[in-house]
């Protein structure tokens, strides 16, 4: 961003007329102009470029924003009239000192990265200087292609060749440095020699090596030179690895800790120590038949180990099973430590008032803690079952519904094909949603008998809405009930009528906002013009239960109902659950 403000400042030393980089200085800590600012210098011209607005502003407007623009013209004009004969360099330095940017940068979050980033683009400059382009427009059309060419123009690097900091890079990336102490990691990591496997394989002495391909017999296989190839470039590939690793051994000043996995060390032990005693040496190196027997760093690492006792003498092999590493992280023994008595034994010269500090500064608590602990997004069923203390003029929503039809935001369902086809059972959730789908296909212009309530729900099968058993679990006569209510009637005539509408909404708790997400079922306006939410409802119910049904899913219906009159301006007249158990309509 630093740099961004900085190259839009060049940009219109070279040439005002760009509204967008004029703008971009205007409103950064080197114009200090305000959105409003700009909004009234737009409106002494709105027609001409925005330099021209400018001037024209400093006219009519307030003594202080007159005042704004006339120190940002004077150094604007300044810098232009340096750009004719400073260096490039030079003129951006002059710019910092002028500004304070460099500085300002500086007590920004990252200030020191932002700072060393506007020092590389002044080294930039000189670099660019010193070569036969010269010139402040070659120099902007020259950091642009850089850009847009993802080329040479990262951030500045902080760290030095010196720092005491832990650096993770590749074998590769560290040839020709060392470190006092080195971590060679992950060295049980097989090579990668999936080129070997190819069709083709190429040689630069050797050749070409391919597979012989029978069409007739529907076979192929390896041709003498493809083998032949395959064999001198995996000696090639072990050797470059072998060279690899030397680099790896040498950075370290110090100490050198290797860290690798293997399945069965002990079975491997006693392998290699076999093939050690059957391989013998070769001129005091280990044999290259049984170096070619292993494809990873670990491996001959091990071989070197076992052979060498001078080196067992001088290293620490240490081996821990994954069982034991296991047990170690999972266990939940904590030592707990008085750090302020541990300070005060370990530190001279502590006062009591720097020891009141140190335990205030650890016995912090964050002011907004209860904010953290609650989502910043929900849904109504999470709500209802999750009472998170929302301050609602409705209800308290209390938790712990029997309705299992509602599913928190909490519990993620397994997956299908992780389930036991075979045994698999429907839930009374995946039941009411079903149920749910089967609803929304109903046509209310339709008159249906019991063979078109199945027909519908085996064509949600055939379209793979629903599997079979879930449409098995669906009672069709329920459903044929709910298209002979009076409900059904008032849809057949009603006016306009919504299906599974979503809806967001925002509730208040404390001193934030939680946005809470939900889908109502059914909404329609009568032909009586009264608008009326429906929610459909499959828990089991026996009759003379409609107040349970009714105290159990007000809140849900509640929440509904204020988004719904927030959504469309007006009152919701009715508010309804059709009971499938009960095939009636229970009003609220």
């Amino acid at each position: 961003m630093e740099i961004h403000t900085i190259m839009s400042l060049l940009k219109i030393i070279d040439n005002p007329m760009q509204d967008i980089p004029l703008a971009t200085v205007m409103l950064s800590s080197i114009g200090k102009f305000t959105n409003n600012d700009l909004v009234e210098i737009r409106l002494a011209d709105k027609y001409s470029d925005f330099y021209i607005a400018v001037l024209k502003a400093k006219i009519n407007v307030e003594p202080d924003l007159r005042k704004k623009i006339d120190m940002f013209l004077n150094n604007l004009e300044k810098w232009r009239e340096q750009k004719e004969y400073l260096a490039l360099d030079e003129l951006i330095w002059n710019i910092y000192e002028d500004t304070g940017f460099l500085n300002y940068v500086g007590i920004l979050p990252n200030g020191s990265l932002r700072q060393a980033n506007l020092r590389m683009l002044f080294e930039k400059a000189k670099q660019y200087e010193s070569v036969s382009f010269k010139g402040l427009f070659n120099f902007i059309n020259f950091i642009e292609r850089l850009r847009l060419g993802s080329g040479d123009l990262n951030s500045a690097k902080l760290i030095g060749e010196n720092e005491d900091v832990v650096r993770i890079m590749s074998i590769h990336k560290s040839k020709g440095l060392e470190f006092p102490v080195v971590f060679l990691a992950s060295t049980g990591t097989g090579f990668n020699l999936i080129d070997l496997n190819q069709d083709i394989l190429l040689h630069q002495d050797l050749g070409i090596g391919v597979k012989y391909i029978d069409y007739d017999m529907q076979i192929k296989y390896d041709t003498l030179s493809k083998l032949a190839l395959r064999n001198k470039l995996y000696e090639e590939t072990l050797s470059e690895e072998m060279r690899v690793l030397y680099v790896a051994l040498t950075r370290a000043k110090e100490k050198l800790y290797i860290t690798g996995i293997t399945k069965d060390y002990e079975k491997e032990k006693e392998k290699k120590e076999s093939l050690l005693n059957i391989y013998k040496k070769d001129n005091k190196a280990l044999n290259p038949i049984l170096i070619k027997k292993y494809k990873n760093y670990l491996d001959w690492i091990e071989l070197v180990y076992l052979d060498d006792a001078n080196l067992r003498k001088m290293s620490t092999l240490n081996v821990y099973k994954k069982s034991d590493l296991c047990k170690e992280l999972q266990s939940d023994k904590k030592q707990e430590f008085d750090v302020l008595k541990m300070i005060q034994e370990n530190t001279k010269n502590v006062t009591q008032e720097e020891l009141q500090e140190i335990e205030k500064q650890l016995s912090f608590e964050y002011k907004y803690k209860t904010s953290t602990e609650i989502p910043t997004k929900t849904s109504v069923s999470a709500i209802v079952h999750k009472d998170f203390g929302l301050d609602r003029q409705e209800d308290t929503f209390a938790p712990g519904s029997d309705d299992e039809e509602l599913e928190t935001d909490l519990i993620l369902p397994v997956p299908k094909f992780m389930n036991n086809q075979e045994e698999e059972k429907i839930t009374p959730s995946q039941r009411g949603t079903a149920v749910h789908l089967c609803m929304k296909k109903l046509d209310f212009k339709t008159d249906y008998d019991l063979q078109g309530i199945k027909n519908l729900i085996q064509d949600l099968v055939n379209n793979r809405f629903i599997t079979q058993k879930e449409a098995d679990s669906i009672n069709p006569y329920q459903i044929l009930q709910f298209t002979k209510s009076q409900v059904w009637q008032e849809l057949k005539t009603a006016k306009e009528y919504y299906k599974e509408e979503p809806f967001y909404i925002n509730m208040p708790f404390e001193d934030e906002h939680i946005l809470v997400q939900g889908i109502i079922d059914l909404y329609y306006v009568d032909k009586d013009d009264n608008l009326v939410l429906l929610d459909y409802k499959t828990d089991f119910a026996r009759p003379g239960d409609e107040q349970v049904l009714v105290d159990r899913h007000k809140p849900q219906l509640m929440l509904y109902k204020e988004a719904l009159e927030n959504a469309l301006g007006r009152k919701v007249d009715r508010v309804c659950i059709y009971s499938t158990a009960l095939a009636k309509c229970v009003n609220m």
